[in-house]
């Protein structure tokens, strides 16, 4: 067993036996009701996979963006034959006492300070990868789910699926003997994101409520939509998009919490536009008798060993001494010995993210966050190794960490990264 107390996958929702006035009670033909919150790409895929569960009713969608809640609405009545109720800001829903769960499509940025809103609001909770912008903000997520009793799900769906759930079971039974490194690839070439000019905020966009807790900034498209993902402001970089599923694999795979010493080095190279954070990206986590390294790079650029995912290389190579296993979307590889013999061969499934909605949905009738597969504490665990390696590369040296304090060690400037200067009213109190 891991640490992540590897847990049996619920494949199907659990009729639920709860006590107390602090969570709904649902019957085993009820269905949970649920608001989708940013109804971007990703929140178009949720809505997509929730219309699939059984057990869920999609009852409202939220965005700050009039477009993007036409278009949820009428994704919603299209699919389940049906009109949503539809929010422009988040505590509105928060406030509806028929919606029993949230799930987050939103910007990094909003991951944190949107879950503790919700717990607090009694309500359960799927909030997209990474968990938080700041490390800070990831504890108190945590915090809150316990105080409130909530169900808090990471989109990290790797955890739901099932090849990629035997190959750590293999991993933990020693298929290739003792590990020594866990190595994330993140290798996924992307455009130059050009220049875009400050503009007037596009009718039918609350601009304000879309920057939340980040600091206001003129608008900008390079800071809307998708691209947002490339400054600090609101996102983490590749390594915190495409990044943190391999490095929760990676952290998976070996069996490890928090590092003692990390470093990062890389920068943003060739291109020369808006964005802030690297296109190259290197970084090593230390645990003394192990080590995970990770690569980003987004640039034009070969593959390493067998790892693939279409025209692109992202995955995952675990390094044992009787061998390797090599993990991507295509399946996993077992190569043993000096000779690289190929052991075992498994194939993919084909559906990702469907399993992680229904363990999700599962876990909201049990009332048992255990039974979560990628509960709030192991996404926060994995998305402190990405915010480390950011500020290690950001600081421009190794650090010292403490596992037990989730401190950097000695280090007052690298601490200035572990939060940020929140913008009221847009707070992550210590206090939840």
């Amino acid at each position: 067993m891991t640490i992540d107390d590897r847990r049996t996958f619920l494949q199907t929702a659990a009729a639920a036996v709860l006590a107390g006035p602090a969570f709904p009670v649902l019957g085993a033909n009820d269905r949970v009701n649920l608001g989708v919150v940013g109804i971007g790409g990703r929140g178009r895929d949720h809505i997509d996979e929730l219309a699939k569960q059984p057990t869920c009713r999609i009852a409202a969608v939220c965005d700050v963006d009039q477009a993007g809640r036409e278009r949820g609405v009428a994704q919603v009545q299209k699919l389940l034959g049906y009109k949503p109720r539809e929010y422009a800001d988040m505590r509105q829903l928060f406030a509806d006492k028929e919606i029993d769960a949230v799930s987050f499509a939103t910007p990094n940025h909003w991951h944190a300070l949107g879950t503790i809103w919700a717990c607090q609001a009694g309500k359960d909770v799927y909030v997209e990868k990474p968990a938080s912008h700041n490390l800070f903000e990831g504890r108190k997520m945590i915090d809150a789910a316990r105080k409130y009793k909530r169900m808090v799900q990471v989109g990290s769906q790797s955890r739901s699926i099932a090849y990629i759930r035997r190959a750590m079971e293999l991993l933990g039974q020693g298929v290739i003997g003792p590990l020594y490194e866990a190595r994330g690839l993140c290798f996924n070439p992307r455009n130059s994101i050009g220049h875009t000019p400050d503009q007037p905020v596009p009718s039918g966009v609350n601009w304000d409520l879309f920057l939340g807790p980040a600091p206001m900034r003129p608008f900008s498209q390079n800071r809307f939509h998708y691209n947002w993902h490339w400054f600090w402001d609101t996102g983490n970089g590749d390594i915190g998009n495409q990044g943190i599923h391999e490095m929760d694999k990676a952290r998976w795979g070996l069996n490890r919490g928090l590092p003692r010493h990390v470093s990062s080095t890389g920068g943003k190279f060739v291109y020369h536009d808006d964005q802030e954070t690297p296109n190259t990206q290197a970084a090593t986590f230390d645990y003394g008798d192990s080590q995970i390294t990770f690569d980003v790079r987004g640039l034009i650029t070969p593959g390493e060993g067998d790892v693939r995912r279409s025209d692109h290389f992202v995955g995952n190579i675990f390094f044992g001494s009787e061998g390797y296993l090599t993990l991507d979307s295509e399946g996993f590889r077992v190569y043993k010995g000096r000779k690289r013999e190929v052991v075992m061969d498994e194939k993919a499934g084909t559906d990702e993210d469907s399993p992680h909605f229904a363990n999700f949905l599962a876990a909201c009738r049990s009332r048992r966050y255990q039974d979560l597969n990628a509960d709030i504490e192991i996404g926060v665990t994995s998305v402190a190794l990405v915010h480390f390696a950011n500020i290690s590369y950001r600081v421009g040296r190794r650090l010292t960490i403490d596992p037990a304090t989730w401190r950097i060690v000695n280090d007052a400037e690298a601490d200035q990264y572990l939060t940020r200067k929140y913008r009221a009213p847009y707070v992550v109190s210590d206090k939840v």
